[in-house]
């Protein structure tokens, strides 16, 4: 839930994004170092996380980065309940209820040869997760970051868009379009109405896995 002024607010969140990203992009090639060839998406997630949460400059933008965290429910009874478990949340200030949620998906992985997109796993148990408010209630913003297991980006934008576009209770009023690169991450939004409560901006970035392994 926003305390204080909305737009405001956005402002902070889209700021805030485009520098936590740069940083994301600063350390995913140690990120990658570390990790086995084709790592489930927890132990990427968990290890970007760590370094993050090392770097100098993030600690000048944020108050903390959390990897799971659990936003508070309220039940009708005023009793608090856990929402589930965020990828990896920022804390701009100390209102744990204003955050930016960053749910984070494999993409274009290998099954036994063959290649799955993902892209329907991405849009049913990641972008509506934040359609239902599971995430990001009563906020204007989130995030989705992509890791593309096979650094095909063009394949991955294509099979989400065909996903995106025909999962109806998304709510798509604005998108899939395109946001400047930041350096070899695509990046593209989508707006989505929340029948009736705040819409949301989500901010998607897709982080190539193979291709920076091999720089």
């Amino acid at each position: 839930m926003v305390l204080g002024d909305l737009q405001f607010w956005s402002k902070q969140v889209l700021s805030a994004d485009e520098r936590i990203l740069e940083r994301i992009v600063s350390v995913w090639p140690a990120c990658l170092k570390v990790l086995p060839g084709q790592p489930e998406e927890d132990i990427i997630t968990i290890n970007l996380v760590d370094l993050l949460n090392k770097d100098p400059v993030i600690r000048r933008i944020c108050r903390w980065l959390e990897f799971q965290y659990e936003p508070f429910g309220t039940a009708p009874n005023g009793q608090k309940f856990s929402k589930g478990k965020i990828d990896l949340a920022v804390l701009l200030d100390w209102e744990r209820e204003r955050y930016i949620a960053y749910e984070c998906k494999r993409l274009n992985v290998t099954y036994n040869g063959k290649r799955s997109s993902l892209a329907k796993a991405y849009v049913t148990d990641g972008m509506m997760r934040f359609m239902t408010e599971q995430y990001a209630e009563g906020l204007p913003v989130g995030c989705m970051l992509g890791y593309v297991m096979d650094g095909d980006a063009p394949f991955a934008i294509a099979q989400l868009t065909k996903a995106i576009k025909s999962h109806g209770p998304l709510n798509v009023t604005t998108g899939p379009s395109a946001i400047g690169a930041l350096q070899n991450v695509a990046r593209f939004l989508t707006v989505h109405d929340r029948n009736g409560g705040i819409p949301i901006e989500l901010r998607h970035a897709l982080l190539s896995f193979q291709n920076s392994r091999e720089q």
